[in-house]
């Protein structure tokens, strides 16, 4: 199983960027799916997730200016951020529960990271 990052960059403060993480592999389902980043020299923290029923939730950092959403027939998550400011600027990654063929349960796969800029 694989999951593979795309969509990061750099873009100006008040930008929007569109970031997508597509699974492939031995895949059975995949539950929820989640995005994460990573700033320099901090803790990985949760940006926001979904279920595979679609529902949401987010870090208080960035409601109300990103949102999540999968395609489940692609195996695929999105996020679009709006409103970037500097304090987004991190390695973004992509996380998801994932039961293979002939599995009993799910395991987290993770992707191996986008980076994203914001900067004059």
């Amino acid at each position: 199983v694989q999951l593979v990052e795309s969509g990061g960059g750099l873009v100006q403060p008040g930008g929007s960027l569109r970031l997508s993480c597509a699974a492939s592999g031995s895949i059975f389902a995949i539950s929820a799916m989640g995005w994460y980043r990573q700033a320099p020299g901090k803790q990985r923290e949760l940006v926001a997730t979904i279920t595979r029923g679609g529902s949401t939730e987010y870090a208080h950092s960035v409601k109300g200016r990103f949102t999540i959403s999968r395609d489940n027939a692609k195996n695929t998550v999105y996020l679009q951020m709006n409103a970037l400011t500097s304090e987004d600027t991190a390695v973004y990654y992509c996380k998801g529960d994932v039961t293979q063929l002939g599995a009993l349960y799910g395991t987290d796969y993770w992707g191996q990271g986008t980076q994203v800029t914001v900067s004059s």
